[in-house]
């Protein structure tokens, strides 16, 4: 590797130096007032140096002499980009003071900054002076050492073709000639899947070839065929890479969360068990034998006929993996015809010269593509460039052969290296993400622009310039798998699509070579120590970051913590150490406390989704650097920073998701900012009116709230109509405002506030208080081929509507509370809605009818796309579409209407997923086919008597349902015991949840005895978590299947978990009754342990939850593989027993009678331990000392328990704790102050948990 990639990534750096150096701002504020000399050397020696790097980094991979010389060249590059961020950051204060910004007066009106070094004119020209000084003597050595080397001036001549605008995506033709060319390799490996049918083993097939040969698109190819869909019940694609981690892949598969990896394997293992699957591990390294048998173990838990698909470029692996039983099947280099295909696909897309010219120059090139399809896109991308016969010459003799020794690496590295300056340094930053990350294109853009990676051009926006150069990468091959991923909350469907891409693994080699040790990418918090150094300049963590590791890597310029754990992040003493920080994402951080004078050079601060966070400091308005801030649903948050106009540099300002009261005044001079995602219209003097945004090129989202504040003149002034970059708009009116309008003010105001005509892909309008609509609203004329949601909520008043049926791009469609609406369609020239893919009717009082003239000899309206379809409170709708899609529905009404026709095979056949809330005490179901097999795996039912009435349709229908895999039923008074005639017919149902059914008492009894017994796990042999929450007069559980792993009971006050005694044995024991139930009978004694037994009734049951079930007396014998028990105010509790070897979490709060823990044993597997609010606990459970796994301790409002023994016999053990707070052990109520210091020797303690 380190002889084919030589780069280091030295001539974007001097060019970005170069530029600083020459900037306007400079001289306009005259911050270098009197080092003007230095500054001059610089202009003349910086150009020079740039001409002869590319020859330098050629020599420097072979003379340790010329190596030493651009390191050198790079460290002192860097210490100038800093010193010039710190001129042009004295030059922006300059600027914001001379705009009469004044954020160091202290009270007294004193200007207490000019006392300071850091903005003393004097001191700033003397500490800046000597730091400029240091720079030009180390580059003047450096200058006379490159005039010795004796280096040749190859200076990169720009691009001869201008850079493609269009968005990148997967190209169809490119496609279809990798189908076409492995289409013989593909039905092979499908026959072979497919007459695995009856192996009983699973199938391990790997497949091999060298990177970049399309392996992973070979498998894709095999994975998505129509006859492996059909022939698998459980398909399932997990990207494994280097990081060989066993619960990371079982989480994957699972889509689990999971911490836990032996718990996550188990859920792995359930989740494959009798199905038969599919599962593809793409990218694989591992030679650990014994992490692949680990694995082996769980997958082969999957049914008859499973097979397992894995992609390598090792054979060893592939030979690991396969055991030998399967021999690994080779793929085949693609034929020179198809790779010509490809290549020609690329270079001659923007213009085709004189093929007959080049055909001789094509085929040589595809001889030296050895058979890669990703080699023949990167040397395409990159000839499409190149438009003379002399320049393809050169790029002929320029390419290696690929071998199977350096595989296609020489293509790539000629590719990258053929890359402007600016692009080198874009794609290389991207080496900071992890392997097969799943990239925010936006997001990759914001960073690039933070680290000045992205060259201003004249009256270009940074964020076109930015999307260009991805876009040509991409072309490039240099990203890949471009697409739009919907976010995952159903709420948010309103907002933006996030644009997505990942990085080929040889491409992400190639980027990590050239930035090396430069970055830090750490996936394992064990490896943070080890990974981060002295050199490290962007760091990316799975994990939160202390500050005591980053004390060793002061020149930090990127950290991005994109999923951190929720943990206390105590690293702001060490911010002073950061101050090179130009991004910095922590989103989901609890204790971050932000020192803006420490983070001057930022130009990029994500804090989305800090709930924590109240308020941001006034003194935030002096990073005037800052081009993105993103607080995104920081949901404490009310107001912004007073003086936020001075931050003029600010280009993305995230709002949303928080209850802001106002925005700040003059954000008009924000000349900069290019989106705002929430505006909110404000009525107190000082603040920010609409009429801000007039001069504002805003795009993307914008929602602009309390528009009862806006006049019409304001509405214009808004200038909405020349913002061709707005995609999102949402107009909002204040829910509840009591105030009645100007008649026709919000019309006027509305009409006023027109988007552009093109472009506007969403449009939502909320509390909207008029008859009628504007005339653009009408018809929507101008926008129906672009728009794909529009939202229409709560515009009770109005009474005229667009035609829906008309938005021919329309996907999605929202109308909550319009009462005049009566039908969705007034005319018949379109019945159809094309595209629409999810519809949510709600409160819809008026809605008759889909077509007005329904039931008038009117055609039916037909949803040919729609997957979604939600309905609430139509009380007057009483007939349901065509919809041949369908998956998910969801009703709500009184009057079962809607809720008994779904009920039909015409659209059981179809639905995966039914939620139905009806409040009819008269419905009785009416089945048209009683041998229909629903796809049905989710259903929920809200009341919905009707299916728990002792009745022969009733019995019938949930014969439909064989496929369940989970059922929630709330508030259903009719369920008064437990249906076990129904649950014989959901075999396949996981998990089960019962809620608010008061009615609720338990097993069915016959003449007051226990009804008769069924043996165990014969009904629901499959369920894994049972939650039942406030079912007030249950008694008894159902006899439970040995498949349980999770159960959770909150505020069953009659539940009594009593256990009977055996007197011969003296122990204790589940009393089996009739209905082979649980039956817990009152005591108040106190039962004895009893010892583990060999074959526990409930053998996988990991989890049990208790809360607030105030009959609860004990809890003996408890499953010996419980690894979770949480109980909860439960205030009879007198007794908690069994031989928990397995326990990892113990938590016991608010048990008033509970004495003693002793009975639990010790607990070798204890991770985590709270006892809280328990007065009459006299001593935790077993030995403290024999804790081995113990890594946090809670001990809160215990007034019973003597600590003293604790600390004195245990105190090494609580020295080595991650966590522990003792700290009001001894109190009684939160306001009494702990009576015992914590030792002195601790080093860490948390705050106590104040839960009441």
């Amino acid at each position: 590797m380190a002889e084919v990639l030589t780069s280091m990534l030295i001539a974007p750096l001097v060019s970005i130096v170069k530029n600083k150096v020459s900037s306007y701002l400079l001289d306009e504020y005259k911050v270098m007032e009197g080092m003007e000399e230095q500054r001059e050397v610089l202009e003349r020696k910086l150009p020079a140096i740039l001409h002869i790097i590319d020859d330098a980094e050629e020599k420097g991979a072979h003379e340790a002499r010329v190596g030493a010389w651009l390191k050198a060249l790079k460290k002192v590059s860097y210490e100038a980009n800093d010193v010039f961020d710190e001129f042009k950051y004295e030059a922006l204060r300059r600027e914001a003071k001379k705009r009469g910004h004044q954020p160091h007066h202290n009270m007294l009106g004193m200007d207490v900054a000019s006392l300071f070094p850091a903005y003393n004119p004097i001191m700033f020209r003397r500490r800046m002076g000597k730091k400029l000084r240091k720079i030009v003597q180390d580059i003047e050595v450096l200058v006379t050492e490159m005039n010795s080397f004796g280096f040749r001036d190859r200076r990169q001549a720009p691009p001869s073709m201008p850079l493609r605008q269009t968005d990148p995506v997967m190209i169809d033709s490119e496609k279809d000639i990798v189908s076409r060319s492995r289409n013989e390799e593909k039905k092979k490996i499908v026959k072979i899947l497919l007459d695995n049918a009856n192996n009983v083993d699973l199938l391990v097939l790997p497949i091999v070839g060298l990177g970049g040969l399309g392996k992973t698109t070979f498998i894709q190819l095999v994975y998505s065929d129509p006859e492996i869909k059909k022939h698998f019940q459980f398909r399932k694609w997990c990207c494994v890479s280097d990081d060989f981690d066993v619960g990371n892949i079982a989480r994957s598969i699972c889509n689990s969360s999971e911490k836990d990896s032996e718990k996550a394997l188990q859920d792995l293992q359930k989740e494959l068990s009798g199905k038969r699957c599919l599962l593809v591990l793409d990218d694989v390294w591992n030679q650990d034998v014994n992490k692949w048998e680990k694995l082996k173990t769980c997958l082969q838990h999957a049914g008859t006929g499973s097979a397992l698909l894995t992609t390598t470029r090792d054979a060893k692996v592939a030979q690991i993996m396969s055991g030998g039983k399967v021999q690994p099947h080779k793929l085949e280099n693609l034929d020179d015809a198809f790779l010509k295909e490809i290549l020609e696909r690329r270079a001659f897309n923007l213009q085709k010269p004189e093929f007959t010219k080049m055909e001789d120059i094509v085929n040589e090139i595809v001889k030296k593509c050895h058979g890669a399809p990703l080699a023949a896109k990167a040397r395409g991308s990159m000839l499409s460039t190149k438009t003379s016969k002399d320049e393809w010459m050169v790029v002929l003799k320029k390419s290696s052969i690929c071998n199977e020794e350096t595989g296609i690496l020489p293509i790539l590295k000629l590719s990258y290296d053929n890359l402007p300056l600016h692009m080198k340094q874009c794609f290389a930053f991207c080496a900071v993400f992890p392997k097969d990350y799943e990239i925010d294109v936006e997001n990759l853009i914001q960073l690039w622009t933070a680290n000045d990676y992205v060259p201003r051009e004249e009256d270009v926006p940074l964020e076109t310039t930015g999307r260009r150069t991805f876009n040509e990468l991409a072309w490039r091959s240099f990203f890949q798998d471009a697409k739009q991923t919907p976010l995952e909350d159903q709420n948010w469907s309103h907002f933006p699509c996030i644009k997505t891409c990942k990085i080929h693994d040889l491409m992400h080699d190639i980027a990590l070579s050239v930035l090396g040790e430069e970055c830090a990418t750490i996936n394992n918090w064990s490896h943070q120590k080890k990974l981060l150094s002295k050199h490290s300049r962007h760091m990316f963590s799975s994990y939160t970051v202390t500050g005591s590791h980053l004390i060793g890597s002061p020149t930090l310029q990127t950290l991005l913590c994109p999923r951190p754990d929720f943990g206390e992040t105590k690293w702001t003493p060490h911010m002073r150490k950061c101050n090179s920080l130009r991004a910095l994402q922590l989103p989901r951080c609890s204790n971050f406390k932000i020192r803006p004078r420490h983070l001057q050079h930022l130009r990029y601060l994500d804090l989305s989704c800090n709930w924590w966070i109240k308020q941001l400091p006034e003194e935030i308005s002096i990073l005037y650097n800052l081009q993105t801030l993103n607080l995104a649903y920081c949901v404490q948050l009310c107001r912004l920073p007073w003086d936020m106009k001075y931050m003029r540099s600010l280009r993305h300002l995230y709002t949303e998701g928080w209850k802001l009261l106002y925005m700040p005044p003059d954000l008009r001079e924000l000349t900069s900012l290019q989106i705002l995602t929430y505006f909110v219209a404000g009525a107190s003097s000082g603040c920010s009116t609409i009429e801000e945004l007039q001069n504002l090129d805003l795009g993307g989202k914008l929602k602009l709230s309390c528009l009862e504040n806006v006049t019409e003149a304001q509405a214009k002034a808004a200038n909405l109509g020349n913002k061709e970059k707005l995609r999102h708009l949402s107009l909002k009116w204040t829910h509840g405002f009591h105030k009645e309008p100007v008649p026709d003010c919000h019309k006027k105001v509305l009409d006023a506030l027109k988007p552009h005509d093109c472009g506007l892909e969403m449009l939502r309008i909320d509390d909207y208080k008029s008859t009628c609509l504007p005339t653009w609203m009408k018809d929507l004329s101008s926008l129906q081929k672009h728009l794909t949601e529009l939202h229409l909520v709560r515009l009770e008043m109005c009474e005229e509507f667009p035609q829906f049926n008309h938005l021919e791009a329309l996907q999605i469609l929202q109308l909550v509370k319009l009462d005049k609406l009566q039908s969705l369609c007034s005319d018949e020239a379109s019945l159809t809605f094309l595209k629409l893919k999810e519809l949510k009717l709600s409160n819809l009082k008026n809605l008759e009818r889909w077509v007005a003239t329904e039931g008038r000899g009117g055609g039916e309206v037909t949803f040919p796309q729609l997957e979604s379809l939600v309905i609430c409170c139509c009380p007057k709708l009483v007939t349901l579409p065509q919809t041949p899609n369908l998956k998910f529905v969801e009703f709500a009404e009184q009057k079962a209407q809607l809720s008994l026709l779904i009920l039909t095979y015409r659209y059981m056949s179809l639905l995966s997923k039914l939620k139905l809330e009806v409040g009819d005490e008269e419905a009785a179901l009416e089945l048209d086919d009683e041998n229909v097999e629903s796809p049905l795996l989710q259903l929920t039912l809200f009341g919905c008597k009707f299916f728990f009435l002792t009745t022969p349709t009733q019995s019938t229908i949930w014969r439909w349902f064989g496929k369940l895999v989970s059922l929630d039923i709330l508030s259903c008074d009719t369920l008064i015991y437990w249906p076990e005639d129904v649950f014989g017919s959901l075999a396949s149902l996981k998990h089960l949840c019962v809620r608010w059914c008061h009615n609720l008492v338990g097993p069915a009894l016959a003449d007051g005895e226990p009804a008769p017994t069924r043996s165990r796990g014969r009904v629901l042999p499959r369920l894994n978590s049972l939650n039942v929450l406030n079912c007030d007069r249950l008694e008894v559980l159902f006899d439970l299947p040995p498949s349980i792993t999770e159960i959770r009971i909150r505020r069953c006050d009659s539940l009594k978990l009593t256990w009977e005694e055996d007197a011969e044995s003296n122990s204790v024991h589940v009393e089996q009754l009739g209905a082979s139930t649980l039956e817990y009978r009152a005591s108040t004694s106190v039962p004895k342990q009893s010892p583990e037994r060999k074959n526990h009734p409930l053998p996988c049951l990991e989890l049990i939850e208790l809360n607030a079930c105030r009959s609860l007396v004990a809890l003996p014998n408890l499953p010996p593989a419980l690894k979770s028990l949480r109980i909860m105010w439960c205030s009879e509790l007198c007794s908690v027993s069994g031989q928990l070897d397995a326990l990892k979490y113990l938590y016991i709060s608010g048990c008033d009678k509970l004495q003693s823990l002793d009975s639990l044993g010790h607990l070798p597997s204890l991770e985590r331990l709270s006892l809280e609010w328990c007065k009459r606990l006299t001593s935790v459970p077993g030995a403290l000392g024999s804790y081995s796994a113990l890594q946090r301790l809670t001990v809160e409002y215990r007034p019973a328990i003597d600590m003293n023994p604790l600390y004195k016999r245990h105190q090494q053990r609580l020295d080595s704790l991650e966590e522990r707070d003792l700290s009001h052990a001894h109190s009684r109520n939160l306001h009494e102050g702990p009576k015992l210091k914590d030792p002195k020797t601790w080093k860490y303690a948390i705050p106590g948990h104040r839960r009441y």
